[in-house]
């Protein structure tokens, strides 16, 4: 790898980062605001590193992001190994996000799917679980969106 290459690698992240939609962001935001104002809670998910991203997410909820604030109700699915891995076990690796947006969400609560391709089909499987149990379903995907961008009620695409 040249300077030259690393050079590229910025500007291109830059160009991306400024492609995203700001305005489909902030109206996410005021569904979060509204939820969390009225009881809610936001359950994220995804695998490898779209886990890791939920995961962090979910800490700048609880924790603080920008400014002191009160802890937000958020949790990331794939933390708690044991229930991942029953649900893999008993059923299939399809709903270890499913179950527990079954278990856990209740109207009005916002569910987030992280998903490069936008086509995990567990991923797919909890955001329609949340579709159907009323909830607010984001998907953050990859350039194409995949099926997660005909699923989810809000998309941001990068």
């Amino acid at each position: 790898m040249e300077i030259s290459d690393i050079d590229a690698y910025l500007k291109e992240g830059s160009r991306v980062r400024l492609g995203i939609d700001k305005n489909q962001i902030y109206a996410i935001g005021l569904k979060i605001y509204e939820s969390i104002k009225n009881g809610g809670k936001i359950l994220i998910m995804g695998n490898g590193g779209s886990a890791a991203d939920a995961q962090h997410i979910a800490a700048e909820f609880v924790g603080k992001f920008l400014k002191e604030r009160r802890a937000l109700p958020a949790m990331a699915l794939h933390a708690n190994t044991s229930v991942l891995t029953a649900i893999a076990n008993d059923y299939s690796y399809d709903d270890v996000f499913a179950r527990q947006v079954e278990a856990f969400a209740k109207p009005g609560d916002v569910v987030i799917g992280i998903s490069t391709s936008g086509n995990s089909r567990n991923v797919l499987n909890a955001i329609d679980k949340a579709n159907a149990l009323g909830c607010l379903t984001v998907g953050l995907t990859g350039r194409s969106g995949g099926k997660l961008r005909d699923i989810a009620k809000m998309v941001i695409r990068v």
